[in-house]
């Protein structure tokens, strides 16, 4: 196989939840760009409408459909639309989630006492795991029932560092992403015998609009920054490659695997 056949997803059928903005739009661009047919599935229509024509502009292939990952009847419906508009499914990146805003650290590096355990709100806590957890069971559900019959598919779940490594950010996004990257590791499992590859992307701080922009602070870019190996947090494009080696035949013999893109942050503090 040549290095062009390796990374060849051109005519896959792709679905990216959470892909009108941050890193699901960069996984949706460099798919759409090689030459896949991506369906972006977002909680904004308009949103997800836009980029898409934007991407049309340039002669690719990209369609649009409103979904609330939470709630399974939505997913149900936007992912069986996908699948007919395009004629299956071999490609899911299950990327919606939400980060919980209250963190134990504000940017200033002081105790938050909204984000102390005590005093987190109860709904907030729902409300993440409805969206960062259940939501990827309702997407990975919702796919297989299209993928099990060709004995086929890709499944990528978008996890997080704070799956392995306790970090000082929302408890409820902790506990959703560990739970999302144990998730895959049974579907990886159960789903083998299908040929149906099962793998998570593990970011670290990535500038996102996550949390209402939170990221965009300076404040937490420097932060953040000082907790980071290689010193800096992640560009939204440092995404791309990692998406189409998974969505790509050059991963061909993975699954269950959590991929870390977090320059560093997996493995500890930095070492002055």
């Amino acid at each position: 196989m040549n290095l062009q056949d390796m990374f060849d997803v051109r005519g896959k059928s792709v679905i990216v939840t959470g892909g009108g903005s941050g890193i699901g739009l960069a996984i949706v661009e460099i798919l759409a760009e090689h030459g896949a047919r991506v369906a972006i599935l977002d909680i904004s229509l308009d949103r997800a409408e836009g980029e898409a024509a934007r991407l049309r502009a340039l002669g690719q292939t990209v369609r649009a459909y409103r979904v609330d990952v939470s709630d399974g009847a939505s997913v149900d419906a936007a992912i069986d639309s996908s699948a007919r508009d395009f004629g299956g499914i071999d490609v899911l990146f299950a990327n919606a989630g939400i980060d919980p805003g209250s963190t134990v650290l504000g940017p200033d590096g002081e105790r938050s006492v909204d984000g102390a355990l005590e005093n987190y709100d109860a709904d907030r806590w729902s409300r993440v795991i409805d969206i960062s957890l259940n939501g990827v069971f309702h997407c990975v559900r919702a796919s297989v029932r299209h993928m099990k019959p060709r004995r086929s598919g890709r499944i990528i779940i978008t996890t997080s560092v704070s799956s392995v490594r306790a970090m000082p950010i929302g408890i409820a996004y902790s506990a959703a992403k560990a739970g999302a990257a144990h998730f895959m590791r049974n579907a990886a499992l159960e789903l083998a015998r299908y040929n149906i590859r099962v793998n998570a992307i593990a970011p670290g701080p990535f500038v996102t609009n996550i949390g209402d922009g939170f990221a965009r602070d300076p404040a937490v870019q420097t932060m953040m920054s000082g907790m980071i190996p290689l010193g800096r947090m992640g560009d939204v494009e440092e995404m791309k490659g990692l998406a189409l080696f998974l969505a790509s035949p050059a991963s061909s013999f993975m699954t269950g695997a959590e991929v870390f893109n977090d320059g560093g942050l997996s493995l500890g503090p930095p070492i002055d």
